[in-house]
């Protein structure tokens, strides 16, 4: 009687399918019930990546609402978007000879069915159009010693907040931005960055998602898979983009980038790409500048207090691939199409903690955030470009030989930020379409290293001049010196320059 009891208790039992999604979606288990289509899921930011494992039906599972329950109790402590819009014009306000503060609208729409409820239970500050449209604004921060200013410097952005329901990012960057402002002329890895670089912080890239305590936008598309892809023909229609993505790609246009980290939760490692493969499968993919990623990606890991001794990243870094494929990613975007190395930083093992965390993860990762920022100007090799005849500066091609990547020179000063690995022999290569091509060979240690390149322009068999139109327009009440207050080893190669007859890189 008792086995056949035991047997038919076996056999009421629901079949439990449990599946594990990729990246942020790696970090939710949905459990799906053998006798209901509805599924109940289990989202490891509540309870911490250490407790990650298959749960059974009995464990942490959760409907929607006691998800979204339990991140509006997780929320107290974190700024609203109302909150971090002030805190950011105080900042501004406060700090003003070194900060600019600049927004935009992203404009979502919905069916007027249903979203009265959406604004009534979530949204802090919107405002309508007669559309059903909803429109949030989004701030963005610059941090320089001549804010809105064009300088033959280096740019650097980060993001944060790219997943809606994963809110360390933007606490982070408000605490940065406050902590250069307060430090300018005070500390020198401040006053590096202030005066070095243009440093763009966007604290919440989905202050709606935020809001909705959702992974995705207001319509619910996650955001880090809305980009064009490089081995697959998706989201390339531009209609069909969320404004989100939209506003990010546009930025990239109107601002010359170097490098960028994106801030997000659930992990603690530094992400470089490839993030995807040609055949999706997980291997590592490594992209023309793998040695250089790799250099970032441990300057931000060794800076964090405990990034680096990850046991399931060898050194806190990964290879965005080798760790599980994704497609559509911000991270190779950038780098494919606007010549910026991103950075995908996972600075959290919870995706959403107790907001009582904030202050040590902000010591966590604030060396790590400051010492990435100044890789820009301490490291690589810097110059601009230049006519021989009139000494018009020229948006040339950078490359490196070697090395199948190429970046551009601004079209405002010509100047040019290349970023490598410290330690090396590299040949730098400046071209431009209508002028003789020059190189140099660097050797560069732990410094970084300024080539400025001088440029003959081409004749014809005749001896006249082939030029193009470079594009470029030049302001000199800017200034042309590249910088200057570095004190780093400076070239200028021109016809007038001893030829480098053998410049051997190794492999």
């Amino acid at each position: 009687m008792a086995a056949t009891a035991i047997n038919k208790k076996k056999k009421k039992k629901k079949k439990i399918k449990s599946e594990r999604v990729r990246k942020s979606d790696r970090l939710i288990f949905l459990v799906y019930s053998s006798s209901s289509s509805f599924f109940m899921y289990y989202v490891d930011s509540i309870y911490g990546r250490s407790r990650r494992r298959l749960y059974s039906q009995n464990d942490f599972k959760m409907s929607e609402e006691e998800y979204i329950e339990k991140l509006e109790k997780l929320a107290q402590g974190y700024m609203s978007n109302s909150d971090l819009e002030k805190a950011m014009m105080e900042l501004n306000s406060r700090c003003s000879n070194i900060s600019r503060l600049y927004s935009y609208l992203i404009y979502f729409r919905f069916s007027l069915f249903g979203i009265a409820g959406i604004h009534n239970q979530y949204w802090e500050k919107c405002t309508w159009s007669s559309s059903g449209t909803i429109t949030s604004p989004k701030w963005a921060l610059e941090i320089s010693d001549v804010p809105g200013k064009i300088e033959a410097e280096p740019a650097f952005k980060f993001i944060g907040n790219v997943h809606g329901d994963e809110p360390v990012g933007r606490e982070l960057l408000l605490l940065l931005a406050n902590w250069l402002c307060n430090n300018y002329m005070k500390d020198p890895l401040a006053t590096l960055i202030v005066n070095g670089v243009h440093l763009h912080i966007l604290p919440s890239m989905n202050p709606d998602g935020f809001s909705l305590r959702r992974r995705g936008n207001a319509n619910n598309i996650d955001l880090n898979r809305d980009f064009p892809d490089q081995f697959f023909h998706m989201n390339d229609d531009m209609d069909s983009r969320q404004p989100e993505t939209k506003a990010i790609m546009d930025w990239l246009e109107d601002i010359h980038f170097t490098a960028s980290a994106s801030l997000h939760g659930g992990a603690l490692v530094a992400n470089y790409p490839w993030d995807g493969t040609e055949n999706k499968k997980k291997t590592y993919y490594e992209c023309p500048d793998d040695q250089t990623f790799r250099f970032l990606a441990s300057v931000y890991s060794r800076s964090h207090y405990n990034m680096s001794l990850s046991k399931e990243f060898p050194g806190g870094i990964t290879n965005g691939a080798f760790w599980y494929p994704i497609y559509g990613g911000m991270q190779d975007w950038n780098y494919i199409h606007s010549g910026c190395f991103e950075l995908t930083l996972e600075i959290s093992d919870n995706k959403w903690p107790n907001a009582s965390e904030l202050p040590t993860l902000w010591e966590y990762n604030r060396m790590s955030m400051l010492n990435l920022v100044a890789s820009l100007v301490k490291t690589g090799v810097h110059g601009r470009v230049s006519s021989s005849d009139n000494g018009k500066p020229l948006p040339a091609s950078i490359a490196i030989r070697g090395i199948n990547y190429t970046i551009a020179a601004s079209k405002n000063f010509a100047d040019y930020h290349r970023l490598v690995a410290p330690g090396g022999k590299y040949e730098v290569i400046a071209t431009m379409p209508g002028y003789r091509s020059r190189s140099a060979c660097v050797v560069l240690g732990k410094g970084a290293m300024t080539v400025d390149f001088v440029l003959d322009p081409e004749t014809d068999p005749e001896g006249s001049q082939l030029l193009v139109d470079s594009g470029c327009y030049f302001e000199n009440k800017f200034g042309v010196q590249v910088m200057d207050y570095l004190p780093v080893p400076r070239l200028e190669i021109s016809s007038h320059t001893i030829p480098i007859r053998h410049c051997q890189i190794a492999n």
